[in-house]
C-alpha cells in the first residue's frame, strides 16, 4: 500500500483530496489557507482534520523510511528472505516493526551474544528441540569445551542464555505480552526514597490502579513523584500464568528430560529481559498519551480563552491590584489607545481610600471611563470591596469584572512590551495588558507566552516541543478563523498571520508607520519582501474597516472579488437562492460561492460576537454568604481533566468536579464547558470557610 493509500485509509479522506492537500502543503500553503480557500479541493476538510492529517502523515511517512531501512539492514547482512520482507512490509506500526527487526539486531554486549560467539548455537537448538535427554545433553554440552566454555554446565548455561533471547525477542511472545500488559497490567505505586508521608504523593502511597484505565492527569503526578524520589512504580502481571503458558505452549509434551531447562530459559528471557522491556514500553507510551491528552487540553483552552468576546466601544479602566505599593491604573479608549496612568492606595497598610475615590472619579469624569478590569492577582479581593463600595455610595455608572492577570508580568517586562511603551514602568504595563485583555482578548493574549496563561495543567512535566507545537497551531488556527484588522494590529497578532512571518509582520507595521494606514488589502504587496505567495496565504484573513471596498472588510479572498461582484446583483442585492448552477457562472466552486455569500451578508463579521459576553457586576460576595444549596454567578477561569475551577468573585477559585458538571458520565470537562464561560446558576454543593473552598455543581 503506498503513502498516500495509508493516508486515506488512516484519515477517511478520499485518495484524490489527500493528493491534492500534499500536493498544496508541498507548495507551501498553509493549513489555515488551504481548510479556508481550497474546500472543493480538500472535500472541505477542517483545520483541525488538516491538522491531523499532517499527524498521520507525518508518523506513516517515518514508518514508510524506517521500513526501508530495517529491509537495507537485514539485506546487508544476508538475512533478508521473501517470508521477511513481506512481514516488514506488513507491519502496521512501529512497534511491531521493531519486534520483527529486534532480533537482527547485533548482540555483542549480551549473555546471549556473548554465547553466540562462542560456537553455543546448535547446543542450544539441541536444547530447543527436545530431543535429548539429561544426560545425552551433558555428553553434547562436553564437546562445546574450550578457554571461554570452561565446563558443561558453562556450555548448557551460554545455551540457555541465547534461547532466553530468543524468547523475549520473538515477535509473537512480544505482541501477546504486550497486549497483557495493556489489558490486565496493574501500576503499583510504592512510596520512594524521599517519600514524605504528609507531602503532596501522600495519595499515591500503595496506590494500584488498572494500566488500561488510568488518567492522564494522574500518571502525570506519579511520573513528577517517580522523578522526586518521592514514588516508585511498577507495572505487574500474573506472572505464574504466564509461565504456565509458557510451559504449556513453548515445551512439547514429549519433550525429554532437558524440557525443565527450556523452561528455565524461557522464563529467564520473560523475567530479565522480555518483561522489563514491555514494561518501558507501556511506560513509553503512557507518557505519550498522557502528553497528548494534557497537551490537547492546554490547546482547547487556550483556543476558547482565544475566542472571549471583545468589549467594544467603552473605555477601560485596568486595574493592576496591590498592597504596599499600590493599586496601578492605566486607561485605554475602545481603540486600544492608552490615555493615562495613576496610583491608588485603598488597601492596606495605607488604606487612602479617599485619595483612591478622588482620582478613580476624576478619570470617570474627564476620561469618559465606564468599565472597570480587575487583575485576579494579590489584592484582588480588596480593590474589588473598594470598587463595589465606591459604585454603591457615589452612584456613579461604573461596572467592573475580574480578569485573569496570568502572564501580565511577564509581558510587562517582555521586548514586545517594551516596544509599545518604552516610557512607561513594568507595572503601569501590566494594568495596560490587564485593560487590553477585557478590551480585545485575542490581540492582547497573543503577545505573551501561551505557558504562562495559567490553562494548562503539569505543562512542564509533558513534551515541551509538542506542547509548543500544539500552542503554536491553536493560535495560529484562531488568530485566521477570527481575522486581523491590519491598521491596528501588533507585530505579534500579525505574526499568526497565514503566511506571515515575524520579520515580515515587522515590516508591516514599519509600512504602516512610514506610509500610513492601508486602504485595500493589495496594498500589502508595497511592503517590503512580502511577495506574492504570502499575499496569497494572508490576504483572505486581514481586515480593512472603512477601506476602499466592502471586500477588503470581509473574509473574501481577493482571487474571489470578481465572483464576489458578480454575485451582487444589480450592484447591491444578493441572491436569495443560490445552487451549483449560480457557482458555475460566476466562476468558483460550491461551497466557495457559500462562503462569499455569507461573508458578504455579513462584512466585518467577528465569530466572537456570536459568543456569551464578559459579566460585569457591581457588587461583591463574601465566603461566609454562600451556603449549601445556594445559586450563584460565575466565569470558568481554567479546565482540567478531574474539573473547572469557576470565578465566583472570592479570593480562591471554586471547584466543579467533573461528576458534578452534568447528570449524563462524560468524558472531560471540555465536552460541556469552556475557558471564560459564564454560568449564570451555579449550585453551591460545600462551603469550607476554614480552608477558602467551595464545591459547587451544575447539576439541577
Amino acid at each position: 500500500m503506498d503513502l498516500t493509500a495509508q493516508v486515506s485509509e488512516k484519515t477517511g479522506l478520499q485518495p484524490a483530496h489527500v493528493h491534492n492537500i500534499l500536493k498544496l502543503l508541498e507548495q507551501g500553503a498553509t493549513v489555515p489557507f488551504i481548510a479556508r480557500y481550497r474546500k472543493e479541493m480538500t472535500g472541505a476538510a477542517s483545520d483541525a482534520t488538516l491538522r491531523n492529517f499532517e499527524k498521520i502523515y507525518q508518523s506513516a511517512q517515518k514508518l514508510l523510511e524506517r521500513k526501508t531501512e530495517v529491509l537495507r539492514i537485514i539485506a546487508e547482512r544476508s538475512r533478508l528472505t521473501p517470508e521477511i520482507r513481506t512481514q516488514v512490509e506488513a507491519a502496521a506500526t512501529l512497534a511491531e516493526l521493531e519486534d520483527l527487526y529486534r532480533p537482527f539486531r547485533e548482540k555483542k554486549s549480551t549473555r546471549g551474544g556473548q554465547a553466540l560467539a562462542r560456537g553455543l548455537e546448535l547446543l542450544a537448538e539441541a536444547l530447543e528441540q527436545g530431543n535429548l535427554s539429561l544426560d545425552a545433553l551433558q555428553a553434547r554440552a562436553g564437546s562445546f569445551l574450550g578457554p571461554e566454555v570452561p565446563s558443561p554446565e558453562a556450555a548448557i548455561q551460554g545455551a540457555k542464555d541465547i534461547l532466553a533471547e530468543r524468547f523475549a525477542e520473538d515477535p509473537k511472545e512480544r505482541k501477546i505480552l504486550r497486549r497483557e500488559a495493556w489489558q490486565k497490567g496493574v501500576l503499583e505505586v510504592k512510596p520512594g526514597k524521599a517519600f514524605q508521608s504528609s507531602g503532596v504523593y501522600r495519595q499515591f502511597a500503595e496506590h494500584r490502579e488498572s494500566v488500561a484505565s488510568i488518567p492522564s492527569h494522574r500518571y502525570l503526578a506519579i511520573r513528577r513523584g517517580m522523578r522526586e524520589h518521592q514514588l516508585s512504580v511498577k507495572i505487574s502481571l500474573d506472572t505464574e500464568r504466564i509461565i504456565a503458558n509458557i510451559r504449556k505452549f513453548k515445551v512439547p509434551r514429549q519433550h525429554s528430560g532437558s524440557g525443565e531447562l527450556l523452561l528455565e530459559a524461557c522464563t529467564d528471557g520473560l523475567k530479565r529481559l522480555l518483561l522489563p522491556s514491555i514494561e518501558r514500553e507501556v511506560h513509553r507510551e503512557l507518557k505519550e498519551r498522557s502528553d497528548q491528552q494534557a497537551v490537547s487540553v492546554f490547546g482547547a483552552n487556550l483556543a476558547q480563552l482565544l475566542m472571549t468576546p471583545p468589549v467594544a466601544g467603552r473605555t477601560i479602566l485596568g486595574v493592576d491590584p496591590a498592597f504596599r505599593t499600590g493599586c496601578k491604573l492605566a486607561v485605554v479608549d475602545p481603540l486600544g489607545v492608552f490615555l493615562e496612568q495613576a496610583t491608588i492606595f485603598p488597601t492596606p497598610p495605607v488604606n487612602d481610600i479617599q485619595g483612591a475615590r478622588e482620582t478613580v472619579l476624576d478619570l470617570v469624569d474627564r476620561l469618559g471611563v465606564d468599565c472597570v478590569a480587575i487583575g485576579n492577582g494579590t489584592g484582588s479581593r480588596e480593590t474589588q470591596e473598594f470598587f463595589a463600595r465606591l459604585i454603591e455610595e457615589e452612584k456613579v455608572f461604573l461596572e467592573y469584572t475580574v480578569v485573569s492577570e496570568a502572564g501580565a508580568s511577564v509581558y510587562s517586562a517582555s521586548p514586545i512590551g517594551q516596544e509599545e511603551y518604552p516610557e512607561l514602568d513594568v507595572t503601569v504595563r501590566g494594568a495596560i495588558s490587564i485593560a487590553q485583555r477585557l478590551r480585545d482578548p485575542m490581540a492582547e493574549l497573543v503577545k505573551i507566552d501561551p505557558k504562562s496563561l495559567g490553562i494548562g495543567q503539569y505543562q512542564h512535566d509533558v513534551d515541551q516541543k509538542l506542547l509548543e507545537r500544539q500552542l503554536h497551531t491553536t493560535l495560529e488556527d484562531v488568530v485566521n478563523r477570527i481575522g486581523v484588522e491590519v491598521n491596528s494590529a501588533s507585530s505579534a497578532l500579525l505574526s499568526y498571520l497565514a503566511g506571515i512571518t515575524p520579520r515580515l509582520a515587522r515590516a508591516i507595521l514599519a509600512h504602516r508607520q512610514e506610509r500610513g494606514r492601508f486602504s485595500r488589502k493589495k496594498d500589502l504587496l508595497q511592503v517590503k519582501g512580502l511577495g506574492s505567495k504570502a499575499f496569497e496565504q494572508c490576504a483572505g484573513f486581514v481586515r480593512i474597516r472603512n477601506g476602499a471596498s466592502l471586500l477588503d472588510n470581509t473574509g473574501v479572498h481577493p482571487e474571489s472579488y470578481q465572483a464576489a461582484a458578480r454575485l451582487l446583483q444589480d450592484g447591491q442585492s444578493l441572491p436569495s437562492e443560490a445552487g451549483a448552477s449560480l457557482a458555475e457562472r460566476i466562476g468558483v466552486g460550491l461551497q466557495t460561492m457559500e462562503d462569499i455569500l455569507f461573508e458578504l451578508r455579513k462584512p466585518g463579521f467577528d465569530p466572537r460576537e456570536d459568543l456569551p459576553g464578559i459579566p460585569f457586576q457591581q457588587g461583591v460576595l463574601e465566603i461566609a454568604d454562600l451556603r449549601p444549596g445556594m445559586r450563584i454567578p460565575g466565569v470558568v477561569r481554567s479546565l482540567v481533566d478531574f474539573g473547572a475551577f469557576v470565578d465566583i468573585g472570592l479570593k480562591n477559585d471554586g471547584l466543579i468536579h467533573i461528576s458534578q458538571m452534568s447528570s449524563r458520565r462524560i468524558k472531560h470537562p471540555l465536552e460541556v464547558l469552556g475557558v471564560n464561560q459564564y454560568l449564570p446558576r451555579i449550585k453551591v454543593l460545600e462551603v469550607d470557610a476554614e480552608r477558602q473552598r467551595v464545591s459547587l455543581s451544575l447539576k439541577e
